[in-house]
């Protein structure tokens, strides 16, 4: 256990931090339920909504440093390309 009063003060920002990291990355991974749901049902219009409503939030997740840059764009990009598979089958 920490004796320091700056070390107390440190595990109880990284409780307050990891609470508030663990409710974005949650944010996060039901907007892209949402939208792999929209695409697994084939509604392109749902579809699109969910894509558009989710980006944000993993943009921002990006920037708080919760993913990677790569890892969000890579997520977009295969979404958006099922998206595009479903307006071509349709």
């Amino acid at each position: 256990m920490a004796n320091h009063k700056s070390a107390k003060k440190r595990i109880r920002r990284n409780a307050r931090r990891a609470d508030i990291n663990n409710a974005r990355m949650n944010r996060i991974r039901t907007f892209i339920k949402k939208a792999e749901a929209a695409i697994a049902a084939g509604d392109v219009k749902k579809a699109e909504e969910a894509i558009k409503a989710a980006q944000p939030e993993m943009a921002r997740g990006a920037a708080k440093e919760l993913t990677s840059k790569k890892t969000v764009g890579r997520k977009l990009s295969r979404m958006s390309a099922r998206v595009k598979a479903l307006k071509k089958k349709a």
